[in-house]
């Protein structure tokens, strides 16, 4: 059985409201895990709590001794060559060499860009480096938010094809997004959210042919045109 992310009795608040209240949820780390609901519904600030980059203000989040790396949605870049904004990730990572810059550079179809201004690179190919960043770190779990946005879909299926190599690599993988065709493409399990409580939770052939709860059925109406 994959080990599983636990988390108990979680709340997050902010401005005296409550972004966050889950009460038990498990995240098996094995295959594609897609984060889904409304706008404001808490799906980024969950990916956060699983990487650590919030404590709850009540509950706890458990997951096995496993490296984990989180892209956002907006990761900064500063006016320099795209490898030395890739090689920023050595601060943190000591152990990191040349050599794995250059395989992560060219895992997401980078090498030729390596003298590029990063500040000067497209959405598709700004969102190709930070995933390059997430590689270099060697986690065993990746944390994606809306790692397709604003994308077109060239840039998009380029995207998608990185997150099914890393996957093929025995890595877990857990992101969020608002295109529901996507995680239906590659998601294995999903989370509906809605106000920061979890819905649904179960396989994803479950959740879009036969969601339980009213919330869900609303959500995939709206979003997908049934009638």
């Amino acid at each position: 059985m994959a080990d599983v992310i636990k988390l108990r009795d979680i709340q997050v608040c902010k401005d005296g409201k409550t972004i966050l209240a889950i009460d038990r949820l498990d995240i098996p780390l094995a295959g594609i895990t897609a984060v889904i609901g409304p706008n404001g519904a808490g799906k980024t600030t969950l990916l956060k709590v699983i990487h650590g980059l919030i404590n709850p203000d009540q509950g706890s989040c458990q997951m096995p001794n496993q490296r984990s790396a989180l892209v956002l949605h907006h990761t900064p870049l500063i006016r320099a060559s795209v490898k030395t904004n890739l090689a920023l990730v050595q601060d943190a990572f000591a152990e990191i060499t040349p050599e794995d810059i250059d395989q992560a550079l060219a895992s997401v179809g980078l090498t030729s860009f390596a003298n590029r201004t990063g500040t000067l690179l497209s959405a598709g190919e700004r969102q190709r480096l930070s995933l390059a960043r997430a590689l270099l770190q060697k986690p065993q779990l990746f944390l994606l938010d809306e790692p397709t946005a604003n994308l077109d879909p060239s840039a998009t299926d380029q995207v998608e094809n990185i997150v099914k190599k890393i996957i093929g690599d025995n890595n877990s993988l857990v992101f969020t997004s608002h295109h529901l065709g996507q995680v239906q493409r590659l998601a294995d399990r999903v989370i509906y959210l809605a106000d920061g409580v979890v819905v649904e939770s179960g396989y994803v052939k479950d959740f879009f042919t036969k969601p339980v709860s009213e919330s869900a059925q609303h959500f995939l109406a709206r979003e997908l045109g049934w009638k």
